[in-house]
């Protein structure tokens, strides 16, 4: 077994986006129900560990509210005083699709300080490999804006405290949520020592955002690799992207530190998603990623939660990546994870692998 990092605090489920449903706000014709992003998934995926008995084979991590300095090394001054002030008035909107009630900043600084902890005692060595169960979620947040559930970017938070600690310095971010990167793309656009690769359904959210035109600049140019998937792409068209451009990215940049920005609505049972991978397939995406951080890091992974939106199927999904993650002999059934391999079109298919081919020669640039 591995000795894997868990990091959670109950206070993150606190967190209240409001009686939006799918929209960014309830009104008009528009019926208030519960929101997308509500903390069922999560919670849900922790009680499944507590249930299984593995979250008692895992290593607490405890995080601290993250500093303001650290949220400023990613985030306007201004963005954090806007948000300050509207969770204490009790609403507010971070920015686009991002709305909140009181206390959600102090949440955000919690969820944020998680994903720190979780980088560090990777780092430090304190733990293996880990896995940070934090919400609010954070890829879309950009720099003077939240976006799409998100109001403060935990992943590029988390890696620039580590880098100001000295602690590491090359890293990757690999995203896998259904939806672009685009906050974690726009913190490292021109740094060339973060590679930013982000697997999404074309043109989903945000809207004329992810193209593989979108390379990075300056120093960065040629680390930022979007694959833009076609809808309906399943578990033969993720493997083979892991296969023929996520791993020669990561073998040609040979960071010191993988994070996954693992969010879970590429599942087939995702409301928000249209994608129809199963829970194994992010097991056996997870187990590529660790032979390559073991080949190139020294088993140094990360994954941090982000989207899923199903509240039954989000916890086996995470259930089995953390199995992985852990090599831990407990093992949870999904109850349809062979019904959602034997569906049609699992095989990649001849468009989906020509997207690939033609996407190839951008791993010609990343050094």
């Amino acid at each position: 077994m591995r000795k894997t990092g868990f990091a959670y605090h109950e206070i993150c489920m606190w967190h209240d986006a409001g009686p939006c449903s799918v929209f960014d706000q309830a009104g008009g014709f528009i019926q208030p129900a519960t929101a997308a992003e509500n903390p069922e998934t999560k919670r849900r995926l922790r009680n499944l560990l507590e249930v299984s008995g593995l979250l008692h084979e895992l290593v607490p991590i405890a995080g601290e509210l993250a500093e303001m300095s650290d949220l400023q090394l990613f985030h306007t001054s201004e963005y954090l005083q806007r948000l300050a002030e509207a969770s204490e008035s009790g609403f507010g909107d971070g920015g686009e699709y991002a709305p909140f009630r009181k206390d959600s900043f102090e949440i955000a600084r919690k969820s944020a300080g998680l994903a720190i902890a979780t980088v560090e005692a990777v780092l430090r060595g304190e733990v293996d490999n880990g896995y940070c169960l934090s919400r609010p979620p954070g890829h879309h947040a950009e720099r003077d804006r939240g976006r799409g559930f998100c109001l403060i970017g935990n992943i590029p938070v988390a890696i620039m405290a580590a880098q100001v600690k000295g602690l590491v310095k090359r890293v990757a971010v690999i995203d896998w949520d259904v939806h672009h990167g685009n906050g974690t793309q726009q913190a490292f656009y021109d740094n060339g020592d973060i590679l930013t690769i982000s697997l999404h359904h074309e043109n989903n959210y945000p809207i004329n955002s992810g193209g593989a035109d979108e390379r990075g600049k300056g120093e960065g140019l040629g680390l930022n690799l979007n694959i833009p998937l076609n809808a309906g792409s399943g578990i033969g068209a993720y493997q083979a992207t892991l296969e023929q451009l996520v791993i020669p990215a990561l073998e040609a940049f040979k960071p010191e530190l993988i994070v996954v920005a693992c969010g879970y609505d590429a599942s087939a049972m995702d409301p928000l998603g249209c994608m129809i991978l199963n829970s194994t397939a992010f097991a056996n995406m997870t187990q590529s990623l660790m032979e390559v951080a073991d080949h190139l890091c020294d088993g140094k992974l990360v994954m941090v939660h982000e989207g899923g939106y199903s509240e039954g199927y989000v916890p086996f999904c995470g259930h089995a990546v953390i199995e992985t993650l852990s090599e831990s002999s407990i093992k949870v059934p999904d109850p349809v994870a062979s019904d959602i391999a034997r569906w049609g079109q699992q095989d990649i298919q001849p468009h989906q692998q020509a997207l690939l081919d033609r996407l190839r020669p951008l791993l010609e640039d990343i050094r």
